[in-house]
């Protein structure tokens, strides 16, 4: 009789539940065990009862920010492997992510083959370094810009447009367009 194979265990947080859901059927069809979470304290109440060997973080939720799970996450259990994942990525927050000590940096939408390459990158490193970090292309960092003034402005249109100090119907017509890959 063979032994016993350890259970690979892995941590979803992301409060948009379509995306944590099929991303969770995803990685459970690639042999892991996934605990999925809707917030900050969901993960850390799952962190605090199993041991996990992975994390993927959204950065940006509700009551707890992407980054200060991380840092909390990482406090419970030093040797788990993090990737954030966020739909507003920019490079300040990539390098803050990976200061605090996430192995990678990752803007949606991600396919699952896309994350486990971002671990497997480092899957013999000791430490992640700033040259784990994926940076976006300039196109994409300003769609990604655009993006989040809009939601911070709850989606007025002329609003947001006087923020960015552009004229509405030209912040419109970015808006038209499909976000860059990478």
């Amino acid at each position: 009789m063979a032994p016993p194979t350890e259970a690979r265990t892995m941590l979803l947080c992301d409060d948009d539940l379509p995306f944590r859901a099929a991303l969770g059927a995803a990685f459970t069809r690639r042999g892991w065990t996934v605990h999925l979470a809707g917030s900050g304290e969901e993960a850390l109440a799952i962190a605090a009862h199993v041991a996990l060997e992975r994390a993927v973080i959204d950065l940006r939720m509700p009551t707890m920010s992407g980054l200060d799970l991380l840092r909390e996450l990482l406090r419970q259990q030093p040797g788990m492997h993090v990737v954030v994942l966020t739909g507003y990525g920019s490079i300040p927050t990539a390098i803050e992510a990976v200061k605090r000590g996430a192995i990678n940096y990752l803007t949606k939408p991600a396919e699952p083959a896309e994350i486990d390459a971002a671990f497997d990158e480092h899957a013999d490193d000791e430490e992640p370094g700033p040259a784990g970090v994926t940076v976006p292309s300039l196109d994409r960092a300003q769609w990604e810009h655009l993006q989040r003034v809009l939601a911070d402005t709850q989606g007025n249109i002329s609003e947001a447009a006087r923020r960015l100090g552009m004229h509405r119907r030209s912040l419109q017509r970015k808006l038209q367009k499909l976000p860059p890959k990478r």
